[in-house]
């Protein structure tokens, strides 16, 4: 395990509009407000056509082939997510949700693209004093989480 410290900062409440791409909204609102390192939950509907991985093709296998599932209709979601910047300065956020409808649900990462549907409800809250950054690491050569 690795760790560092933060202590909290600012805390924002968001509405997501109809049509917007939740990380790219999310990404953008932590530039303009100069967030750093975050925790976010969010409720509201995904819309039709919104992409979320969900898992690698093979378990262990490398390279890492990301497996995609587009919603199909809208889906009431739940999710939640950390955003830290990476070796660049660029704010990533990393999300999961669980999208139902209609008594079946499915998890995943939204990095592909969800798509809000009228509404979703963003809490973020900042934090503070901590140094960790999303750095490339082999042998998976994706941004994890350095503490």
């Amino acid at each position: 395990m690795k760790f560092s410290e933060a202590q909290p900062g600012r805390v924002f409440v968001l509405r997501l509009e109809d049509g917007e791409i939740v990380h790219q909204i999310i990404e953008q609102f932590a530039i303009d407000q100069h967030i750093e390192a975050a925790s976010l939950v969010i409720v509201g509907g995904a819309d039709d056509g919104s992409r979320l991985v969900v898992g690698p093709r093979i378990d262990r296998g490398l390279p890492l082939e990301a497996m995609q599932l587009q919603l199909k209709n809208v889906h009431e979601i739940a999710g939640v997510g950390t955003l830290f910047r990476d070796e660049e300065g660029v704010p990533l956020l990393h999300m999961h949700m669980a999208c139902g409808r209609a008594g079946t649900s499915v998890t995943g990462c939204i990095r592909d693209g969800v798509k809000v549907w009228h509404v979703m409800e963003v809490i973020i809250h900042e934090l503070l004093g901590t140094s960790a950054k999303r750095v490339v690491e082999a042998p998976l050569g994706v941004k994890l989480l350095r503490p």
